[in-house]
């Protein structure tokens, strides 16, 4: 099936296939760069991400592409759809503000700070304003709380962002892939494959 591409690639030899190798590791690296670079520039650890349940519907599908930002000093109100992860949950959460409340930590150690402190022990709030969030599906009957891990309310560094924009169904290849591990391995193997063996023409 590949015996021209194996005899092109003995002619060409090894210099041509470290090339190749060093080709593909630079496409590679180009779009970490570029994740990397967005991320920072919308302020979150995932500019794009899919929707993996039916939580969200109608207003989001399984399988539909969400663009995410997270400006740092701006509020987020009630009805503002948000991914949000829970530490040590390996996947993130798409889902609406159901509620906001803002709380404040006083810096001295006051009756009114333990108090304050033994309400929010769990989130470790640091002394300063912080802003809260209960969240829920739009499919779902019940809040988020049971989803929380003995939380009651998120805060900021919970939230990973804001959907901006959606591309519906595009992320189907992605949800593909993780059912399917060994779809994965074939496509990325066979890019490779492509990356090593394809002929350069000179002119």
């Amino acid at each position: 099936m590949f015996s021209n591409e194996l005899k092109m690639f003995r002619r060409l030899g090894f210099r041509h296939f470290l090339l190749q190798i060093l080709n593909f590791a630079s496409v590679i690296a180009s779009g970490l760069m570029l994740w990397k670079g967005l991320g920072l520039i919308l302020n979150t650890e995932s500019p794009i991400v899919v929707v993996l349940s039916g939580s969200m519907e109608p207003a989001f599908y399984r399988g539909d592409l969400l663009f995410l930002t997270n400006p740092p000093g701006q509020r987020y109100h009630t009805g503002d759809i948000t991914v949000y992860r829970i530490p040590g949950a390996e996947i993130p959460i798409v889902h609406r503000v159901l509620e906001t409340r803002d709380v404040f930590i006083p810096f001295e150690n006051s009756t009114e700070n333990r108090i304050i402190n033994n309400r929010l022990a769990k989130l470790k709030l640091t002394p300063g304003e912080h802003q809260l969030m209960l969240t829920k599906g739009d499919n779902n009957h019940v809040d988020d709380i049971d989803l929380y891990q003995g939380l009651e309310w998120l805060d900021r560094r919970h939230i990973i962002g804001k959907v901006r924009g959606f591309l519906p169904y595009i992320g189907y290849v992605t949800i593909a892939m993780n059912d399917f591990p060994q779809l994965k391995y074939a496509l990325l193997g066979g890019l490779g494959l492509l990356a090593v063996i394809q002929q350069e023409y000179i002119v």
